[in-house]
């Protein structure tokens, strides 16, 4: 599999960013691992464990199924998007990175084909000043766009903008159908 590909979707900005102006601003939540991030990387809960807003942490050992929030509830674009997407879902999240902030390098673990669960991503709000590098590599996302990328690689963020960076994130069980668009 390649390490990461644009895939054949384009989505409604204007829809996606009508959905994400629907999250109250108490429902983002910083994120968990504050080692990792330096400025503000917070997350909105579509999707999560047991379906709780506040369960930002997609824990692969829940005994909670994964569920959708009060928040996905009102975002009907959003549902629509996910629907598109054939295979099953997991946690699915708004992750906000504010302006000048960054995510230092790291993996994510259980987040690969070898694991049964990818992480798409759909960037809603963004803008050129965003510096995205998977295993040292730049990687450019626009507006709309769904992207696969393999998170089990080294990867960090810098967001040297004025305004936040908004991405849709998606983890989807792997099947055929993904394989089929990814490879």
């Amino acid at each position: 599999m390649p390490d990461y590909v644009k895939l054949p979707f384009q989505f409604d900005v204007a829809l996606l960013q009508n959905d994400l102006a629907k999250v109250a601003p108490d429902e983002w939540i910083e994120h968990f691992n504050q080692y990792n991030y330096e400025g503000n990387w917070s997350v909105a809960a579509l999707r999560s464990n047991g379906g709780r807003t506040k369960q930002i942490y997609p824990d692969p050992h829940s005994p909670d199924d994964f569920a959708d929030t009060e928040i996905l509830a009102r975002c009907a674009y959003v549902r629509e998007i996910l629907e598109r997407i054939e295979c099953e879902k997991e946690a699915v999240r708004f992750m906000l990175l504010g302006a000048g902030a960054r995510i230092r390098e790291h993996k994510d673990f259980f987040m690969g084909f070898e694991d049964g669960v990818i992480r798409l991503h759909i960037p809603v709000v963004t803008n050129p000043q965003v510096e995205f590098y998977l295993g040292g590599e730049r990687v450019t996302m626009h507006e709309g766009e769904l992207w696969y990328l393999d998170f089990a690689q080294k990867h960090r963020v810098e967001n040297n903008g004025e305004k936040d960076r908004i991405h849709l994130v998606i983890d989807c069980q792997v099947n055929d159908w993904l394989v089929e668009i990814i490879k």
